[in-house]
């Protein structure tokens, strides 16, 4: 962030770095394919209350079998640190695929219970 309190002497670091990132950019790796849905399928349906899915009984699953499960735990993928999946909302396969490609490409999802997405916490009623 630059405010008018910045001068050169605090702005030339900033500039002088992406001067050299805009020249190396190309030697830079590719970035790994990721699944991104239609903005309306990041919208899940909450069914339950969230207190219910997150404290009543629960299970892990295998992430394949997620899909249409009522989430008990919040998953939120970084970049961009906006929760995907909340407690009480219905899970869909768009939003599986989009944060398991996502960790393929090296999202990092630290609030779930399975950092890896091999599985999900679901409710379990």
């Amino acid at each position: 962030m630059l405010t008018h309190a910045d001068s050169t002497d605090t702005t030339h670091p900033l500039l002088a770095a992406l001067h050299a990132l805009s020249q190396t950019a190309t030697d830079l790796p590719r970035a790994k394919p990721m699944m991104l849905p239609d903005p309306g399928e990041l919208e899940l349906t909450t069914v339950m209350l969230p207190r219910d899915a997150f404290f009543g009984r629960t299970e892990q699953v295998p992430i394949v079998q997620a899909a249409g499960r009522v989430a008990a735990e919040m998953i939120t993928p970084y970049p961009p640190g906006v929760p995907a999946v909340m407690p009480g909302e219905l899970i869909t396969t768009p939003v599986l695929e989009y944060l398991r490609s996502g960790v393929a490409a090296g999202m990092v999802i630290p609030d779930a219970t399975d950092a890896k997405l091999d599985t999900v916490k679901v409710h379990a009623g």
